[in-house]
């Protein structure tokens, strides 16, 4: 089963209009949602939670269209650091979501609290940017939700941590019944993660495909402004011209043999995806 469906979802705001939105998130995966600040990435997950109002689409979680509050109990949410409390510390939190929460595990609380170094005396609002996330993550973490909706879960947080995260992220979704919709501007941390890449540029989602496909379809091509000339248009997805050369980012399929071409990061892609837009 798919733990996620978007089928034409969206939402318009003065000046900006995110969507239509067709996204497919099966069981055991992990799909990044990649995007410049302003996107609409929080306002996908926002959509998807049913937190404001779409004009139009349908979300499915689970299979079903309605949304309700056992379905909301399975999923695990960070929403860029928001939903706590500030008063509160971190056993206090403990507290309150197991009153919240049916599956709540005071355990798996508790250990995460440890392991990710939360005082027991310090206010939520008193913590950093990265400790906040921290939190956010050990509650979202603790009811054994089956779908983790995560906004800019990664921000804030030191490189150790970050992998850290990844290695528990990556163990949640051994689980084929269980799947992760994460979005960030830290591309190079999804490139670890996900299996799937959603580019999202000023409301539009790109494309949403199998990361590993993505590399295989797109590369880097290299030589003279008179050959990048001779390339088909619907070949080039963004060009470079410099005084040493030209530089382009091509479907694969579509370039000459012999051509020269280098393999490209998802990071690389975005950005060149996103200049191809520009340009456009």
């Amino acid at each position: 089963m798919n733990a996620l469906e978007l089928h034409g979802v969206q939402k318009t705001y003065p000046g900006f209009t995110l969507g239509p939105i067709d996204l497919i998130l099966p069981g055991g995966t992990v799909c990044g949602l990649i995007g410049e600040n302003g996107a609409g990435k929080s306002t996908t997950i926002k959509l998807i939670l049913d937190m404001i109002d779409r004009e139009a689409g349908t979300v499915k979680l689970f299979g079903r269209e309605e949304i309700t509050p056992l379905a909301k109990a399975d999923i695990g949410v960070v929403l860029s650091g928001e939903g706590i409390p500030t008063c509160l510390t971190a056993p206090q939190v403990g507290q309150v979501m197991a009153g919240i929460y049916p599956n709540w595990d005071t355990d798996a609380y508790t250990e995460l609290c440890r392991r990710f170094d939360l005082p027991e005396n310090k206010r939520y609002g008193d913590y950093s940017t990265g400790m906040k996330m921290k939190q956010c993550l050990a509650v979202a973490f603790s009811h054994h939700p089956k779908l983790l909706l995560l906004d800019e879960a990664t921000s804030g947080l030191d490189p150790v941590v970050r992998d850290e995260l990844i290695d528990l992220l990556l163990d949640f979704v051994r689980d084929e019944d269980h799947a992760i919709l994460i979005s960030s501007h830290i591309v190079s941390d999804l490139e670890k993660l996900c299996d799937t890449i959603a580019f999202l540029h000023k409301g539009r989602l790109l494309l949403c495909e199998d990361k590993d496909t993505l590399r295989e379809e797109y590369a880097l091509w290299h030589g003279t402004v008179a050959q990048l000339e001779e390339l088909a248009p619907d070949v080039v997805v963004s060009r470079r011209v410099t005084p040493y050369g030209a530089e382009a980012l091509v479907k694969r399929d579509g370039v000459p043999t012999g051509s020269a071409l280098t393999p490209v990061s998802i990071e690389e892609l975005f950005v060149l995806m996103v200049k191809g837009e520009k340009n456009a």
